[in-house]
């Protein structure tokens, strides 16, 4: 009878004991500021000097997707239908949007407003969580609000470090203490969150919807994508619509759609099917959709801003910048792509296609590279683009291959007698 909640008591939770949980309308207005968010890193990237400016983009994107998965997390749990969790995910919006907005000048003016937004972000909704679930009568609310403070733990810890950064701090020195405060971040799930007092996370803690989780990742790939052919489309709408630069507009729309079909043709639909009939979901969630998801994104974000250096100057010959981020942005993506295939057993190995097209991309660049330091006549951009895109037609068409028949089936079939 202790556990037995009160007359009138209406839980917060969407209480899916694991099955299906419907991603809201909330959810996917939530996401749109992410647009924005990843708009700001892609013109962060594309204005950013040398590798530095290279360092501090990576620093960004690593605290605009923990802000986002985390979210994701919580709204896994807390159903949006009722009112404290949608007026909790709303402020969440807020603070994600003024954090967006900061983006541009983060290791700048607006330093203060991007680590103050991130850090009462963090903070603010995890310990919403915890009051959620610890309203909850019964064991596993007590054990979830436990779980939500240990996580509320590992964010103030590193809540210090972010705001000496924005605040006592500036140039290499800020990006020192902000990749220390990720570091901290990132190592809490692997170290299970513990915490003195409060004991460390298990999988069985992380009782999710495996089907949500699957979804709204593929979800915020699409809104990746999305930005990219925003970034292309602006780009080339803003200048002379020569041959070689509808080329290069045509190349960038072929690599947005190569790289689509690559994710959802088989990955996307095995990844969500593996988790949602896994006995610990909340263990793949972390290591394929909370981690490796990561590079995935990134390579995306890194191939627009390559699509954008094309059409600004298609025929010139391809410089280091150009190649780092055309071949380096699309490597990040097919490696991401491919151990999330592996680590979701959709695949049970990391894809030979994958590694192929990784191998291909990496030939490309050295190729372009060593052309330029002898002094060679290097491929123009478009001639480097045109050669990346062909890896990814052939991972694609490698991929089909293999896994819709194909030459599979073919070599598979007993032959006639």
């Amino acid at each position: 009878m202790a556990d037995a909640p009160p007359a009138g008591h209406r839980s917060l939770l969407r209480n899916h004991g694991g099955g299906h949980a419907t991603v809201s309308y909330l959810e996917l207005f939530f996401d749109l500021v992410y647009v924005f968010a990843i708009t700001q890193l892609s013109h962060f990237l594309l204005k950013a000097p040398g590798w530095i400016g290279l360092a501090e983009m990576a620093v960004l994107f690593l605290a605009v997707w923990w802000a986002w998965m985390y979210t994701t997390w919580a709204a896994n749990w807390a159903d949006p239908e009722r009112v404290p969790v949608r007026l909790m995910l709303l402020v969440a919006m807020l603070l994600s949007l003024l954090m967006a907005a900061a983006l541009p000048e983060a290791f700048g003016d607006r330093a203060g407003l991007f680590a103050g937004s991130y850090v009462v972000l963090q903070l603010g909704r995890t310990l919403f969580m915890a009051w959620v679930m610890g309203r909850d009568a019964g064991a596993e609310g007590r054990d979830g609000a436990r779980n939500m403070l240990r996580i509320s733990t590992w964010f103030a810890l590193s809540a210090p470090l972010w705001l000496h950064g924005a605040f006592g701090t500036e140039g290499m020195a800020r990006l020192g203490l902000w990749a220390v405060a990720l570091a901290i971040e990132y190592l809490g799930p692997v170290a299970g969150f513990r915490t003195p007092g409060l004991g460390r996370s298990l999988p069985s803690d992380w009782n999710i919807s495996g089907s949500h989780m699957a979804e709204r990742c593929a979800l915020f790939i699409i809104i990746a994508l999305g930005e990219g052919i925003v970034v292309t489309g602006a780009s080339f709408a803003e200048r002379e619509m020569t041959a070689a630069r509808i080329a290069g507009f045509a190349l960038a729309f072929l690599s947005s759609i190569l790289m689509w079909w690559i994710y959802f043709d088989v990955g996307a639909q095995r990844g969500a099917s593996h988790i949602e009939h896994h006995a610990e979901p909340g263990r793949v969630a972390r290591n394929a959709y909370t981690y490796l998801h990561m590079p995935i994104v990134a390579g995306v974000v890194i191939t627009a801003v390559a699509d954008a250096l094309l059409l600004e100057q298609p025929g010139e010959p391809a410089d280091a910048r150009f190649i780092l981020v055309m071949s380096g942005g699309l490597l990040v993506y097919l490696a991401g792509l491919g151990l999330f295939k592996r680590f979701s057993s959709t695949f049970g190995n990391f894809p030979l296609s994958h590694f192929a097209g990784g191998a291909l991309l990496i030939a490309l660049a050295g190729w372009a590279s060593l052309s330029q330091a002898m002094g060679l006549a290097a491929p123009s951009r478009i001639v480097l683009a045109g050669a990346a895109t062909l890896a990814l037609v052939l991972v694609a068409a490698w991929e089909w291959g293999s896994l819709h028949g194909g030459w599979k089936e073919r070599f598979s079939r007993p032959a006639k007698r």
